[in-house]
């Protein structure tokens, strides 16, 4: 049986992207040489690039990426919780030793 040929679609995060298109803009390289280098088409770092001058600091905002950093800003919040809960709770312990 014949292998199918589905490629899977590679997905990049957005610094990745950035650092591409600042090897044109700030690193002087040519478009062929950035894509060469980072092993992708020259088009995608023509296409990112458009995407960050259209779009500034909220290019690639890709697929739930905003649920991704909440969920992660939230994750955060907690452990600082949960730690000043046990600093707090170590606290109590030791003022109820005191007082006693």
């Amino acid at each position: 049986m014949p292998k199918s040929k589905s490629k899977t679609r590679r997905t990049f995060t957005r610094e990745f992207k950035v650092q591409a298109v600042q090897l044109v803009t700030e690193k002087g390289y040519s478009y062929a040489e950035a894509a060469r280098q980072l092993g992708i088409t020259d088009a995608q770092i023509r296409n990112w690039k458009k995407q960050i001058e259209a779009a500034g600091t909220q290019g690639f905002p890709g697929r739930g990426h905003a649920v991704d950093e909440e969920v992660q800003r939230l994750r955060t919040e907690n452990k600082r919780l949960l730690l000043e809960r046990e600093i707090l709770k170590k606290a109590a312990a030791f003022f109820a030793r005191e007082c006693a």
